[in-house]
């Protein structure tokens, strides 16, 4: 029997929904049983055009998504789904039947999630989709940040400096929420893998440096990048201070 979230008769959970992004229908047809089974409710789409009017009317609470698909990849719809301010906050896991090192990274620098590479099992399938939804949890709670006229909201996942709105994207705000949390203290690549990514997600150590220069990037109009330093040898740390 699958394992994973049930019905919330024996959680009191909402029942989380999923929407499946795969032409194949064999496939996307075994999933969505899987899915199912796991307690969660599901959506189907088998291309992009039709996963963007999916996305959009329902807000699903995850994306399961394959890198091939008929009418644009798997990865270009990812890249959509993150710039859309109504559809960013939704989290994209990839299935895909690539498994080189290189193809893992550009799906997570293109926003993903997390990344699953075929073939895989209902149960492996549903402990990741749990751990990428526990991990969507924690943002949005806590109180409002502020670190010398820089300052972050959870509640309205808001960033503002010097009285203007400062646009991040998902990965750049979490990163900035724990940097701000956790200020003068240096972290480590893998570290920072662990506390903003998730222990059970594969990233590239080099995919923490992509998501520190565009937050710096993000920063920049109020000179807030100062406050992301790189500590030589050793990773990152958030600083008022001068390095």
């Amino acid at each position: 029997m699958l394992t994973g979230l049930q019905s919330d008769e024996h959680t009191g959970m909402s029942v989380k929904q999923i929407l499946i992004v795969e032409d194949e229908k064999p496939i996307r047809d075994m999933i969505a049983f899987g899915l199912r089974r796991a307690g969660f409710d599901v959506l189907e789409a088998e291309d992009c055009v039709t996963a963007r009017a999916r996305v959009v009317d329902n807000q699903p609470d995850l994306m399961l998504i394959d890198w091939m698909l008929p009418d644009t990849s798997g990865l270009e719809l990812t890249r959509w789904v993150k710039k859309n301010e109504a559809t960013s906050e939704v989290p994209v896991i990839m299935l895909t039947a690539r498994a080189e090192e290189d193809d893992k990274v550009r799906g997570l620098e293109g926003g993903a999630d997390d990344y699953i590479t075929k073939p895989f099992s209902p149960r492996e399938l549903v402990a990741r989709i749990e751990a990428v939804l526990r991990r969507g949890q924690t943002v949005g709670a806590g109180e409002v940040l502020n670190a010398d006229g820089l300052q972050l909201d959870p509640a309205s996942h808001r960033v503002r400096g010097s009285g203007e709105d400062i646009q991040l994207g998902p990965k750049e705000f979490k990163l900035l929420q724990f940097f701000m949390s956790h200020p003068e203290r240096v972290y480590s690549r893998s570290q920072l893998l662990d506390r903003v990514w998730g222990g059970n997600v594969y990233v590239e150590e080099r995919t923490v440096d992509v998501h520190i220069r565009r937050l710096r990037k993000a920063l920049e109009p109020g000179s807030f990048d100062r406050f992301v330093q790189t500590v030589r040898g050793a990773g990152y740390r958030f600083s008022t201070r001068a390095s």
